[in-house]
């Protein structure tokens, strides 16, 4: 069969529209298609959630890839490796309470696994404000990445959120946006972002899980944003308190919706 150029690039163009649209209302939209990220909409999705991950970069899995300094194994502890047995990702005991995984493996199946259970990851796009309406947040307001990158002055486009979730990491930028447009009224003590501390594995693990919560109306932080917003440790390459915290928020997000119908 001789191949038509026009006709691929219709294709293309026709059936990105399409789930553009479809998703352009969702019940969550999450900032950052990092572990955290996409072990929430993993998670939601597997509840018939409609979900959809906007991601600024090319590629999807944050710094997973990477593992610790470019050596692309992970470490999860005692508790993360039971996300890692449900996504079906082999592991090896290094000693007692750590566990190591290959970041590659690890980052490509949960991503897989999300996508398949129904998520849809929009890359290249980048989250230049907040939809407001009657003063509660509803939605996001994209733009190319390229646009942002460039500083052209390009109107944005917006989709409709129930809930959005912050899992943007370090920068916790959703947040930062909000702050700064709405002001410093957020759910932690001082209303404002917290700011991340140095690095301690033990207690930023275990807070990590803690910290995912709502941290504005409808608004839910995850993973290291978490951290950066109610003002705990980093933690470095050990990624299972990341998993479990987009476990806890997806639960607690489902438990609302359930609510609200």
């Amino acid at each position: 069969m001789k191949l038509d150029d026009v006709v691929i690039t219709k294709a293309i163009v026709e059936r990105f529209y399409k789930k553009f649209l479809e998703y352009s209302e969702v019940d969550v939209a999450i900032a950052g298609a990092g572990p955290a990220g996409l072990c929430t909409a993993y998670y939601l999705a597997k509840e018939k959630v409609k979900v959809a991950v906007f991601e600024r970069k090319l590629s999807i899995g944050g710094g997973m890839w990477g593992g610790g300094m470019m050596f692309n194994e992970l470490v999860v502890g005692e508790e993360g490796k039971r996300i890692l047995e449900e996504i079906e990702v082999g592991y090896k005991n290094f000693r007692k309470g750590y566990y190591t995984a290959d970041a590659v493996e690890c980052i490509s199946t949960l991503c897989s696994k999300a996508v398949k259970a129904g998520v849809k990851v929009f890359n290249l796009i980048s989250i230049e404000d907040v939809m407001l309406e009657d003063e509660k947040v509803c939605g996001l307001v994209l733009n190319w990445s390229a646009v942002e990158l460039a500083n052209l002055h390009v109107d944005p486009l917006t989709i409709r959120a129930n809930h959005l979730v912050e899992a943007t990491g370090h920068p916790a930028e959703l947040v930062k946006i909000i702050v700064k447009k709405i002001g410093p009224k957020l759910f932690t003590t001082t209303g404002d972002i917290v700011g991340e501390k140095p690095m301690w594995a033990d207690r930023g693990e275990k807070e990590v899980v803690e910290n995912s919560k709502e941290a504005f109306p409808n608004v839910y932080v995850v993973g290291m944003a978490a951290n950066a917003v109610f003002g705990s440790h980093r933690m470095g390459p050990i990624f299972g308190g990341m998993l479990l915290s987009g476990e806890k928020v997806a639960k607690e997000i489902i438990k609302k919706l359930k609510e609200q119908r």
